[in-house]
């Protein structure tokens, strides 16, 4: 074995162990929640921007996919008002338990946790508006038929975007879990969609956003 195989055999073990360190302690829901929202995730994330080029109104009917602990939910259902909805969607039944905990508490009129099936989200059909996924698209099998189903719970002049990790990023490193825009762009066309635009401001992520044809 050359050296920089050796390397990266190291690497790779120091990377399965702590993952398996972290997912041996991450049975409780606060551990999970750690785990979806990162470290310092505001100074990369930048979330107020992200939602700002999006372009929601008010009255807007949005999808947050993936919502993980909330980290977008609340910030989406400030943007679409009182008169909007938000449909807060997860596989995970510890995070969907934070999110309705925190919806009750806080009086989220407009926001609806739905627990999905991960091959549909179940969503309301030609409702939407937006369809939000950040973070999330990695974990996708099937990504082009997944979202060709998911474009049927759009409006017509509806929105799908996505934000998810790049190759660059230390995620991809941690985890492997990366799609670069162009293979985001590929599949999405294969699922029936056309690229809208593609910002450029996230340094750990692709971040585009589609339009059913």
């Amino acid at each position: 074995m050359g050296m920089r195989a050796a390397a990266h055999s190291s690497t790779r073990l120091i990377q399965s162990f702590i993952i398996c360190a972290f997912v041996a302690f991450a049975g409780c829901a606060a551990l999970k929640k750690c785990a979806y929202e990162g470290f310092g995730r505001d100074s990369w994330q930048q979330p107020a921007k992200v939602i700002e080029v999006l372009d929601i109104k008010p009255g807007d009917h949005v999808a947050d996919l993936g919502a993980g602990s909330g980290y977008f939910t609340f910030l989406l259902a400030q943007a679409v008002g009182t008169d909007g909805r938000v449909y807060a969607v997860d596989i995970d039944p510890d995070m969907v338990a934070i999110l309705r905990k925190r919806v009750e508490e806080e009086g989220h009129t407009n926001v609806e946790v739905l627990l999905a099936d991960p091959a549909d989200p179940q969503l309301p059909a030609a409702s939407l508006d937006l369809i939000f996924a950040c973070n999330v698209y990695h974990h996708v099998e099937n990504r082009s038929a997944y979202f060709r189903r998911t474009a049927k719970s759009l409006k017509p002049d509806g929105r799908l975007a996505i934000i998810d990790f790049s190759e660059e990023s230390w995620f991809a490193w941690f985890t492997g879990h990366a799609t670069p825009a162009d293979v985001i762009e590929r599949e999405m066309k294969e699922a029936g969609y056309t690229l809208a635009r593609e910002f450029n401001f996230l340094p750990k992520q692709a971040f585009v956003t589609f339009m059913p044809l």
